[in-house]
């Protein structure tokens, strides 16, 4: 490894914490770039359900990993992490300082740890296994890992799947292959990382998401989503599925009534919410939480 790069600012928090207006106070106070850590924001059209940053927010600060995808295209941590450090090292190379925003999972968890253990699963492998029944799967994933399955899942038929092509395409045991992943360095080990997290009391947090979700129905959401419908949204199950626009798309259908539609993404969203505290509190290092009625630009970062 060689010498350490300069830092990676990393802001996170929960779904309308105020994640985006803080970020852009302290990109313009330190002369920064801002590198998107946002599963939904890769995809053009998803605008009002996502939140993402305005055209006149952006405008502010140069941002990266935004509309990089039609609703049809997919995106992966792979892809991502890729993208990522080609912004990262191109940020730094022009003098400027980097701010990760975002909150989503994987893609947050790749700035800290390994995500991808690189097996590349050739097609006739894939095929294969989906041409099993999920009990056949988990007989060949035994008779293949005599000492144990460890901590799979074998309710769930897609973690089965995935499991087994790995198994097959490496020609190795689970084990095995956590144990080689347990070694690797993650994409950005040769970075310093500075990680806060913005953080709000529930009650003023759940007020902020009623804002939110009221405010995105009244500037178009249901007409955002028929367009993306058109555009192939159902084709992409993650875009799809995601809250506020699945909740729509039931609308649509006439699944939920529209006098139901604004309380059922703000409920959505709030169980989000408590999804990502155990997240951020379970999946990523010790970090600074701070609260945003203290915060300050010159504090957001110790």
């Amino acid at each position: 490894m060689g010498a350490m790069k300069p830092p990676i600012h990393v802001l996170t928090g929960c779904t309308a914490v105020g994640k985006t207006e803080w970020a852009l106070r302290w990109a313009e106070a330190n002369d920064a770039e801002i590198v998107s850590c946002d599963s939904l924001l890769f995809y053009r059209g998803m605008d009002l359900g996502t939140a993402k940053p305005t055209k006149a927010e952006q405008a502010r600060v140069p941002h990266h990993l935004i509309d990089l995808l039609g609703v049809d295209g997919r995106m992966d941590v792979t892809q991502y992490v890729a993208l990522a450090r080609t912004a990262v090292t191109g940020i730094q190379a022009r003098g400027r300082a980097v701010l990760v925003v975002g909150g989503s999972g994987f893609y947050l968890k790749s700035f800290f740890a390994p995500v991808a253990d690189g097996v590349a699963v050739p097609a006739a492998v894939r095929t294969e296994v989906s041409a099993m029944t999920t009990d056949q799967a988990v007989a060949r994933l035994w008779a293949l890992n005599p000492g144990g399955l460890g901590t799979l899942d074998l309710a769930n038929p897609r973690r089965v799947a995935r499991a087994l092509e790995r198994c097959l395409a490496a020609g190795r045991t689970l084990a095995e292959l956590a144990a080689d992943f347990a070694r690797q360095p993650g994409p950005f080990a040769d970075w310093h990382i500075e990680l806060t997290e913005l953080d709000r009391p529930a009650a003023e947090l759940g007020k902020r998401i009623e804002i939110r979700v009221g405010e995105m129905l009244a500037a178009g959401l249901v007409a955002e989503v028929r367009h993306l419908l058109a555009a192939g949204l159902r084709g992409n199950p993650s875009a799809s599925r995601a809250i506020g626009y699945r909740e729509v798309i039931d609308c649509l259908a006439g699944k939920l009534p529209e006098q139901e539609l604004a309380a059922e993404i703000v409920r959505n969203t709030r169980a989000l919410v408590k999804k990502q505290r155990t997240w951020f509190r379970t999946q990523l290092p010790p970090h600074r939480i701070i609260a945003a009625a203290e915060l300050a630009v010159d504090r957001l970062f110790a």
